[in-house]
C-alpha cells in the first residue's frame, strides 16, 4: 500500500508528523508538503514561477508551492508509482462547513481525487496550537484505526473524498465516529482595518467570531458532542434539484 501524505501547514507541522505516525503501519509513506504554511490557499496552482522540490530524506520532499502543487508533483514526478491513497493533514484547526471551500488541506485531497486517487483530508478542531500539540498526539491511535477501517473497506465510492474532523479532546475521551454532512458557518468581524507605517489604509483578513448552524447530523455538531466527524464530499457542485425542475424554471422566463 503506497500512501502519499501532505498538508497545508508546512512540512515541519506537528499535525503532519502525527499523520505520518498514524499511517506508517498501514503502508509505505511518501511525504510531499509545502515548505511553509499555505492555509486558505484552496485549490490554487503555482503558474507564474517554477516549483522546486527539495529532498529532506528518504521519500520526503518539501516544495515551495501550494498543497495542490505538492500532490500534482508527487503523483506526476516524484513518486515512481502512483499512490493508492492521498492523506492530507492533520490540519491545525477545523475544516467544517464552508471551510472546505477555502482549505488547502481539503484541496490537496481534492487534487488527489481529481487525479483518480482515493483521498482523505484530516483536521483537528482545536484553537490553541500549544494545546493541540499534546492533544494531537493522543489522536494518533484512534486515527490509525479509522484510516485502517477506511482503507480496508471492500469498496470506496467513486469520485468521493472523506473530510475528517477530530474533536478537541484527548484520545481517551472521544465518544466514537459519526458520518456527517456539512454544517454552515458565518464569520463576523473578520476584516480588520489598520494603517501601514506610512499611514496608508490596509486590511487584515482573519480572526473574528464564528457562528455555526446545521442539522443534528452535521459535522460541527458531531465534533461539538465529542465525536470524530467523517463527511463524504465530491467535486460535483451541480444543483441537481434545479435540473430536475428545469421545465418549471424555463416557464418563468
Amino acid at each position: 500500500m503506497r500512501l502519499l501524505c501532505t498538508n497545508d501547514d508546512g512540512i515541519l507541522a506537528h499535525g503532519l508528523d502525527c499523520l505520518i505516525k498514524a499511517a506508517e503501519p498501514l503502508g509505505e509513506i511518501t511525504v510531499v508538503a509545502p515548505d511553509r504554511e499555505q492555509s486558505a490557499t484552496s485549490h490554487s496552482l503555482t503558474l507564474h514561477h517554477p516549483v522546486r522540490p527539495i529532498e529532506r530524506g528518504d521519500r520526503r520532499f518539501q516544495v515551495d508551492g501550494t498543497p495542490t502543487d505538492c500532490v500534482m508533483l508527487a503523483v506526476e514526478a516524484l513518486m515512481p508509482e502512483r499512490p493508492d491513497w492521498v492523506l492530507s493533514g492533520i490540519n491545525h484547526g477545523q475544516n467544517m462547513g464552508e471551510d472546505v471551500l477555502y482549505s488547502g488541506t481539503v484541496a490537496a485531497a481534492m487534487e488527489g481525487l481529481s487525479l483518480g486517487i482515493p483521498s482523505i483530508a484530516i483536521s483537528f478542531a482545536g484553537g490553541d496550537l500549544r494545546a493541540d500539540v499534546s492533544m494531537l498526539s493522543d489522536h494518533i491511535e484512534p486515527l490509525r484505526n479509522l484510516l485502517r477501517h477506511v482503507i480496508q473497506l471492500p469498496s470506496f465510492p467513486d469520485h468521493t473524498l472523506l473530510n475528517i474532523n477530530l474533536p478537541p479532546l484527548g484520545g481517551g475521551n472521544i465518544k466514537g465516529v459519526k458520518l456527517t454532512r456539512l454544517g454552515r458557518r458565518v464569520y463576523s468581524d473578520s476584516l480588520k482595518p489598520m494603517q501601514d507605517p506610512w499611514g496608508r489604509q490596509i486590511y487584515w483578513i482573519g480572526g473574528g467570531s464564528i457562528a455555526w448552524s446545521g442539522e443534528g447530523d452535521s459535522d460541527f455538531r458531531a465534533v461539538q458532542e465529542g465525536y470524530i466527524s467523517v463527511t463524504p464530499l465530491h467535486l460535483d457542485l451541480t444543483h441537481h434539484a434545479m435540473l430536475a425542475a428545469q421545465e418549471t424554471w424555463w416557464q418563468q422566463l
